[in-house]
């Protein structure tokens, strides 16, 4: 057991990883409750600020961690206990977006700064994936509050956090296998974006790694 909890604080982003899958499982038994959901979002944001702080510990991304950090991680509380109120779910998913993109941008600058791979950077490939689709699936919440019949199924047009989460890994991976669809303009062009992303992802970031581990065995 100790030895498990070294090697989780040893790396930074295997907690991030763990933490986020954590919460998808998690989420079906404890997101109806809005102490559960609370919960839930502090622990996922936290995880998320002290990884970023353990890649890359220089100021500049310290500071951009608090100033988008801290008022998210209070708009997560309120989100889930005023979960029907739309200006709060507005301005939560706009203060969750840029900040779930940054701390993508700053691992994956994590990634890409040196020419070793290391364990950490295993993980780091992992979380940075996922922390891309928390932060659209943030942007479509804030979406549907703007233009309320932006994704639509056969259970209507108002949508959870989570079923919009599902949509984000179904689009960013490509498989296509969501029931949720987007109908409007917006979210059109939003989940256009978000493919994009998940293609120069594999394309960029998953074959370097690959090349960089083939490299590394033939030395």
């Amino acid at each position: 057991m100790t030895r498990s909890i070294h090697h989780l604080t040893a790396h930074p982003s295997a907690m991030l990883l763990g933490a986020q899958l954590l919460q998808v499982l998690a989420w079906p038994f404890l997101g109806g409750s809005r102490l559960g959901g609370a919960f839930l979002g502090v622990i996922g944001m936290l995880a998320v600020g002290s990884a970023v702080l353990a890649v890359r510990r220089t100021p500049h991304v310290s500071r951009v961690v608090f100033f988008l950090g801290a008022p998210t991680i209070v708009f997560t509380l309120l989100e889930a206990i005023f979960a029907d109120i739309d200006p709060i779910v507005l301005v939560s998913g706009l203060l969750h977006a840029p900040f779930y993109f940054y701390v993508s941008y700053a691992m994956l600058r994590y990634l890409f700064h040196d020419d070793v791979v290391t364990t950490d950077e295993y993980y780091a490939t992992g979380a940075a994936f996922t922390v891309v689709a928390w932060g659209f699936a943030h942007l479509y919440a804030a979406l549907q509050v703007v233009w309320p019949r932006s994704f639509t199924n056969a259970g209507g047009f108002d949508h959870s956090w989570f079923e919009l989460l599902y949509l984000s890994f179904s689009t960013l991976t490509s498989v296509g296998l969501s029931d949720i669809v987007a109908v409007g303009p917006q979210a059109r062009s939003v989940v256009m974006i978000e493919m994009m992303v998940g293609v120069f992802y594999v394309a960029m970031v998953v074959s370097r790694m690959v090349g960089l581990t083939m490299m590394r065995h033939r030395r």
